[in-house]
């Protein structure tokens, strides 16, 4: 997996990069548990040291929507304004997508928090559609995007 994208100081003391392709959809998977079954080789992740420690996998892109999993190391090392604009800027601005859907399982209480945190709302429930139970279904259009108004300093592009 080649490096994509410049090296920063990313505030904390730690060289961070932007890591793009196949191998952060593959690494999103092994920690999400999607079974590698996303429909899609586009990926973005986040690197310290040349090690990933968050990725979105982006999937099932149809014109006006596309899925989007995101997983992390399970530290919050990685969650900066910069790659939060970097991973909303793709679909909203390169994709030109109206919304992202993002699907979380019944029970996974960490996802659920994190991604209400990031302005997605409830849209379904799809009852008896996972392992553990239901699947929730969360959206987020693009005008309720607050990432996408970071600073012109403060941006990097993938």
């Amino acid at each position: 997996m080649a490096i994509h994208g410049r090296y920063l100081e990313a505030g904390f003391g730690v060289w961070m990069s932007l890591i793009i392709g196949k191998g952060v959809v593959e690494w999103v998977a092994s920690r999400t548990g999607e079974f590698n079954c996303f429909g899609t080789d586009v990926g973005i992740g986040w690197a310290r040291h040349g090690k990933i420690v968050a990725g979105v996998a982006y999937a099932n892109w149809n014109g006006v929507n596309v899925e989007c999993h995101i997983a992390s190391d399970g530290s919050r090392q990685w969650l900066t304004r910069q790659y939060l604009w970097t991973i909303f800027h793709y679909p909203f601005c390169q994709l030109g997508a109206k919304r992202i859907t993002v699907i979380v399982a019944q029970g996974n209480e960490k996802s659920t928090r994190f991604v209400k945190h990031l302005g997605f709302k409830l849209e379904a429930e799809l009852a008896d559609a996972h392992p553990t139970g239901k699947l929730c279904i969360y959206r987020l259009y693009r005008h309720e995007c607050r990432f996408l108004q970071v600073k012109h300093e403060e941006k990097i592009a993938a």
